[in-house]
C-alpha cells in the first residue's frame, strides 16, 4: 500500500474510534522548498564544525520514499539543491527502498567526488536517521548535518499545514453572499 492509502487507513480507524470528534489530515512538512533554507543552515553548521571549506557533492538523506508524488518532490528539491551549490546532489533513503547514504556517496566517489556533505531531511534524530549519519561518517562523509529539528521555519510551515487542514473541519451555518455597495 502506498503512503497515502494507509493515511486514509488510518484516518478511518481513528474516526471509527472517536465518531464524535472531527478529524482531518495535513499536507505533509516535507519535502517543502523552504526547507532547504534550514537544511543549508544545519550544513554551513556541520561544515564549520568539521572545519571543512570544500565541498564537491551533497547527499540528501530522506526517511522514506513514501509515493510516487513524494518521490518526485524529493527529487525536485535535491536538483534545486544540486543547481543552488552547483555541486552534485544524490538521494539516499532510509528506509531501505533506495540509495543508503553510503550508496550515494559510493556513487559520488565513482563519479571523482572527494569532499562530499550530507544533509538529512529528517525532523528529529530517530534511529533511521542515525544509522544513515552513522553510514556516511563510515563512508567518509566530511560532514553530516544535524536535522532539521524545531527551526522557526519548519515551525511556521508546521503552522501553516495546520491551520490550512484545520479548515476543513470548520462549518458555517447558511451562506456567505457578496453584499454590493452602490
Amino acid at each position: 500500500t502506498t503512503d497515502s492509502e494507509q493515511v486514509e487507513i488510518l484516518l478511518q480507524r481513528v474516526r471509527a474510534t472517536h465518531p464524535g470528534v472531527a478529524f482531518t489530515v495535513s499536507m505533509p512538512v516535507g519535502p517543502a522548498t523552504n526547507l532547504l533554507n534550514v537544511l543549508d543552515r544545519r550544513l554551513r553548521s556541520a561544515l564549520s564544525d568539521a572545519r571543512v571549506l570544500e565541498v564537491d557533492g551533497l547527499v540528501l538523506v530522506t526517511e522514506a520514499s513514501g509515493d510516487v508524488r513524494g518521490n518526485a518532490l524529493v527529487a525536485r528539491r535535491a536538483r534545486q539543491w544540486s543547481s543552488h551549490h552547483r555541486v552534485p546532489v544524490l538521494t539516499a533513503v532510509a528506509d531501505g527502498t533506495g540509495l543508503t547514504a553510503a550508496q550515494a556517496i559510493g556513487a559520488l566517489r565513482g563519479q571523482g567526488r572527494r569532499h562530499i556533505a550530507v544533509g538529512a531531511l529528517f525532523l528529529a534524530a530517530d534511529h533511521r536517521y542515525v544509522e544513515q549519519a552513522d553510514l556516511a561518517r563510515q563512508f567518509g562523509a566530511v560532514a553530516v548535518a544535524d536535522p532539521l529539528g524545531a527551526d522557526d521555519e519548519v515551525l511556521d510551515l508546521v503552522l501553516a499545514r495546520y491551520a490550512f487542514a484545520a479548515m476543513e473541519l470548520l462549518h458555517f451555518e447558511g451562506e456567505l453572499s457578496a453584499v454590493a455597495t452602490a
